[in-house]
């Protein structure tokens, strides 16, 4: 019986001796962050001035105008959402 008691003892101590093998691995995980790239503000347009018994002439010369705001304006969007998308090593 105190061979048994004995045997169970060194046993328990011998498994208590053991060191598990740990392996430590690197997981890189794309994180979301916050993007602090202001909004522009969108330019006032001048088709939207426009008196509503406006001559054709100058609704012709206020949508030239237009184009040229909202491809700037478009420039700049595009601009803050390229920064707003990059990845983050990037920063």
């Amino acid at each position: 019986m105190m061979r048994a008691i004995l045997l169970l003892a060194t046993l328990a101590l011998a498994g208590c001796g053991a060191v598990p093998r740990v392996d430590v691995q690197t997981v890189k995980v794309p994180v979301p962050v916050e993007c602090r790239e202001p909004v522009p503000d969108r330019p006032s347009m001048p088709t939207e001035a426009l008196a509503d018994d406006a001559d054709p002439f100058e609704l012709l010369r206020a949508a030239l105008a237009e184009i040229d705001r909202r491809e700037g304006y478009e420039v700049r969007l595009l601009a803050a959402l390229m920064i707003c998308t990059q990845t983050i090593a990037n920063h």
